[in-house]
């Protein structure tokens, strides 16, 4: 499934350095993101200010319509690669190494903590952290709630949801690329191709994620979507790398995409108030055909708002000068852009550390800041500040500098050169 795939080889060989940036914008958004959450006036976020607003409920629709769905994608664009060089097995290996041991890891030490911090608000409790653990790892199995089989009363995998369903498609995906045929494969992918040939047409492909919303549901816990839509778009990753047809088609309908999007958000996010606002209504979950309608809206905003986004950044570049004739020397465009580069090549491989530092740091400044009962907008800035710097500082001065801990955060070990 993974050889013989037509442009795969021409594919391969192409750098998508803005999918890299847009991976390292939604890992840092994501500090924005749930600062905001201490002030909403719906979410149950560990620490709640005493004073709430609804405008984070606006926020957080225009992120997560497309934030970790983007996550997903270009995780499944880098698990072809990843499984082209390694093989199936060899993939497996490295998805538990890079993935696995950092879910462990960080369950074991800092997972607790936002749980822990949401006891500390009463001001009655005063268990310490230590004598919080045990009652956290009080766990019991439920394999109905796949792949969450471990859950208690205060157990939680937090914000690494993220990398438990990761690292779950990753290890579906490695058996089923041995086992299912390279033919039935490409005709597959050819038929997608086939699809999404006329103009407009890529955005039929989103009809499998309204699909999946409207039937199955959404879940608020996992940033608003279903786990199994999730994998539509990781599987979706995985299977457009292996065709510069579905890129050709991409940059062609952004527009049209980022139009529909804009209009199926301001028929969807109305719809969701209003089939939520019912005595008893759900508006994630429930089967009614409005509350079914808007979750089918809702997929196919997301499913465009990635074709615009992903369309309107893959930019074509210009082919490289050729050598000047002129003996004089010039100065090299490589060491202008070395800044640049560094910056880049700094956060590319911080997206996973930082990513698993995030919240609970996010969580523990907000602890302590809530308290100052400063007006909202000081408060929520002040968070997000303080956020950024200790969460860049963990991790640049206790993860990178060491291999034990570059190894537990899943980092790659850096390449001489």
């Amino acid at each position: 499934m993974t050889t013989h795939t037509g442009h795969s080889a021409q594919a391969a060989s192409e750098r998508r350095p803005e999918l890299d940036a847009m991976r390292a914008l939604v890992v840092v958004g994501l500090v924005f993101f749930h600062s905001s959450m201490v002030f909403d006036s719906r979410d149950d976020f560990y620490v709640k200010n005493a004073e709430t607003t609804d405008i984070t409920f606006i926020i957080a629709a225009l992120c997560v319509i497309w934030a970790m769905p983007l996550l997903f994608l270009i995780a499944g664009l880098g698990s072809w690669h990843s499984m082209r060089r390694r093989g199936a097995g060899g993939f497996a290996v490295e998805r538990l190494t890079r993935l696995g041991v950092p879910l462990v890891f960080a369950t074991l030490t800092i997972i607790p903590v936002p749980q822990w911090l949401r006891l500390r608000a009463d001001p009655a409790y005063t268990e310490s952290y230590l004598e919080f653990l045990p009652r956290f790892f009080s766990v019991r199995l439920e394999p109905g709630d796949f792949p969450f089989v471990l859950e208690g009363e205060y157990f939680e995998t937090g914000h690494l949801w993220f990398v438990v369903l990761l690292l779950t498609f990753s290890l579906l995906l490695s058996p089923l690329v041995r086992w299912v045929p390279h033919g039935w494969a490409r005709r597959t992918r050819d038929r997608l191709l086939a699809i999404s040939r006329p103009r407009g047409a890529l955005l039929l492909l989103g009809l499998p994620v309204a699909l999946v919303c409207a039937l199955v549901g959404l879940e608020e816990a996992f940033g608003g979507w279903s786990r199994w839509a999730y994998l539509v778009f990781f599987l979706y990753g995985f299977l457009f790398v292996t065709d510069r047809g579905f890129r050709t088609a991409m940059r062609r309908d952004w527009v049209p995409a980022a139009i529909a999007g804009i209009a199926l958000m301001a028929v969807g996010v109305p719809g969701f108030v209003i089939a939520g606002d019912a005595p008893g209504a759900d508006a994630f979950t429930d089967l009614t055909p409005l509350a079914a309608g808007v979750r089918a809206l809702y997929g196919m905003a997301g499913w465009c708002w990635l074709v615009a986004i992903l369309g309107a950044l893959d930019r074509p570049r210009p082919a490289s000068p050729s050598p000047s004739p002129s003996p004089k020397p010039s100065p090299s465009p490589s060491s202008e852009s070395r800044p640049p580069r560094r910056l880049y090549a700094y956060l590319a491989s911080a997206v996973l550390p930082l990513y698993i530092l995030h919240q609970p740091i996010v969580v523990a400044v907000a602890y302590l800041v809530v308290g100052l009962h400063a007006p909202i907008l000081v408060e929520y800035l002040v968070i997000v500040a303080l956020s950024l710097v200790l969460t860049v500082g963990v991790y640049d001065i206790l993860v990178r500098r060491t291999r034990v801990t570059r190894f537990l955060f899943g980092m790659r070990e850096p390449t001489a050169g």
